[in-house]
């Protein structure tokens, strides 16, 4: 295949990779900025996008982002692959931030304490992810489901995470929406301005340049009037 790696990557550096890219988090966040201002789109079906990627990225729906993301975006009619890109938002770096503030945020709405930090959150939805593993497998053997933890997680983690993150979702998703339209507009004026300049230079070639050449190689006047 063409487009193959010539080295297949481990496991290992696919895992460090997920978590900091090969290039580093500036190359990758000046990558998605490149690709959101190339999008052949109107700026407000791009920005629209863009809302639904970070709208989705105040979630707990780890696993379901993109589609969670092409969805919001195809209720706003906006530009699903602006709203792919814009989940990039939630990243290894932004996601701790938002998790804990949005599940502080939710107990404070739902009126209810819990005790928990970094950690916790993290072991909170890894036990939750291999207890639902566990009773999918369940189906196929005799082992008995357990829904205990899950029970504790979804009151204690998921359900303050997903109301703690509506609104500061919702603020962050509009400014970016308001920054990204001013932003793709100018960029695509400046495309369209250097199309047009582009095009200008060919047509000036194409016709322009014959004409000079001819001129070029006619005879000149010596000033006197006549030939050399």
């Amino acid at each position: 295949m063409v487009f193959k790696r010539r080295e297949k990557r481990t496991y290992t550096q696919l895992l460090t990779e997920s978590v900091y890219p090969r290039g580093g988090w500036r190359r990758a966040a000046y990558y998605v900025q490149h690709r959101l201002q190339r999008l052949p789109d109107e700026p407000h079906r791009i920005a629209r996008g863009v809302f639904a990627g970070v709208f989705i990225s105040f979630t707990p729906l780890f696993g379901f982002h993109f589609l969670g993301a092409a969805l919001i975006a195809w209720i706003l009619r906006g530009n699903i692959l602006a709203a792919l890109l814009a989940t990039f938002v939630g990243n290894p770096l932004t996601t701790p931030i938002i998790a804990v503030s949005s599940i502080e945020l939710g107990h404070w709405i739902l009126g209810t304490t819990a005790h928990f930090n970094l950690m916790t959150v993290f072991e909170s939805f890894t036990s939750a992810g291999r207890e639902i593993t566990h009773n999918l497998l369940a189906i196929f053997t005799s082992e008995p489901t357990r829904w205990h933890k899950l029970g504790a997680f979804f009151q204690t983690i998921f359900l303050p995470y997903l109301v703690g993150g509506i609104l500061p979702g919702i603020l962050v998703s509009f400014v970016f929406y308001y920054l990204t339209i001013p932003v793709i507009r100018a960029y695509q004026l400046l495309r369209a301005k250097q199309a047009g300049e582009r095009k200008r230079r060919r047509l000036h070639a194409k016709h322009g340049g014959p004409a000079e050449m001819r001129t070029a190689l006619l005879p000149q006047d010596d000033g006197a009037g006549g030939k050399p």
